[in-house]
């Protein structure tokens, strides 16, 4: 599939943008001149109505730069989070930028629906309060707007928690990868408003973890493409015994087997965000998929960048060392490949069972 003229046009803005202003900075401009702070929202609440396509175009460059932006936690998961339960009230804040959202999910280091041990209980007033602690929550040091996913009577179910509400207390983490800001959030009996339907929250986490792979597969792209050409540029430049290393046949192979890598996972996530766009049945197999691939091709992309880098990639003047912890952290985050591999094969069987 060929991007059309507009998705090449964002694609062009978007990195002209980061080479301008890298860094945190990048955000404003980014929600306020582009748009891409509500590129998912419908027209209707302030967003511009674009689809998986258009994020997709936009995490590629973002993680070709690496740019420490809340583009992923409130723009993605956030917003379709927000979208799944049908609640629009929150979704104009988001889209113009003046509200940064993070989605309060993860506990013991797991996505699993099964793993939510937060629960949201109704208080005496009636209203709901909400006792756990939740991880690897994008943004949620800084975020302006908190939603949490907890477990009620009814099942699993979202809410809208006060960021400095009383009962709620925001860690920020220092984690492997700098550029991925994270916080824990721990909740002793924080006030919140139900989100949709109570119960409904398994079906809106699977939503939002299918959307949420496919956006991620693309920064793993972007990011794994920018690694190679920092390493091809190197090995041009680089002489030992009187010639560029990258003229000895042992680095060209090593460098092949990375670009079919990298083209490879490209294929897979452009692949899953075409069939999110089409709003295929099959999105989590596609998701679950590219998330898979894409982590491990990063990974494996990024240790050629360090290893042919003669070592120089794993100090702090270089680069090499950012991309190498971007690709574990991003293998982790919303399941490590292994956990996306059993939701494929699961919805293998499924379908498998469903024939016979």
């Amino acid at each position: 599939m060929r991007p059309t003229e507009e998705q090449e046009e964002l694609r062009s803005a978007v990195r002209q943008l980061l080479a301008r202003q890298p860094g945190p900075d990048a955000w404003g401009p980014l929600a306020g001149q582009i748009g891409a702070a509500g590129l998912a929202v419908p027209e209707e609440h302030g967003g511009a109505g674009c689809g998986p396509l258009e994020v997709h175009v936009v995490m590629e460059e973002l993680g070709r730069a690496l740019a420490p932006v809340p583009f992923l936690g409130s723009a993605v998961l956030t917003t379709q989070a927000l979208l799944a339960c049908g609640d629009a009230a929150l979704l104009p804040g988001l889209a113009d930028g003046s509200a940064v959202g993070a989605l309060a999910w993860a506990e013991d280091g797991s996505w699993e629906p099964a793993a939510i041990r937060t629960a949201a209980h109704r208080g005496p007033d009636g209203g709901w309060r909400l006792t756990g602690t939740k991880d690897h929550v994008l943004d949620g040091a800084d975020a302006t707007l908190l939603v949490v996913a907890a477990r009620t009577t009814a099942g699993v179910a979202l809410f809208e928690v006060p960021v400095d509400g009383p009962g709620v207390r925001r860690e920020r983490l220092v984690p492997m990868d700098p550029t991925r800001a994270q916080a824990r959030i721990a909740l002793d009996g924080a006030t919140g408003r139900l989100l949709g339907t109570d119960g409904d929250g398994e079906r809106v986490l699977a939503r939002v973890r299918d959307l949420g792979s496919v956006a991620l597969a693309a920064e793993q792209v972007g990011a794994a493409e920018r690694g190679l050409e920092l390493t091809v540029a190197y090995a041009r430049e680089r002489v030992q015994f009187g010639r560029p290393i990258g003229s000895f046949q042992a680095v060209k192979h090593r460098l092949a087997d990375a670009y079919v890598q990298v083209e490879a996972a490209r294929s897979i996530a452009l692949g899953a965000a075409c069939a999110a766009a089409e709003g295929a049945a099959e999105l989590t197999r596609y998701a679950a998929a590219a998330k898979s691939a894409c982590s491990e091709a990063f990974s494996a992309v990024a240790g050629e960048t360090i290893q042919l880098h003669g070592g120089i990639g794993i100090t702090w003047e270089h680069d090499a060392h950012r991309y190498f912890k971007r690709a574990h952290g991003s293998a982790q985050l919303l399941g490590a490949p292994a956990a996306h591999r059993r939701r494929l094969a699961a919805e293998l069987e499924l379908v498998s069972r469903q024939v016979a």
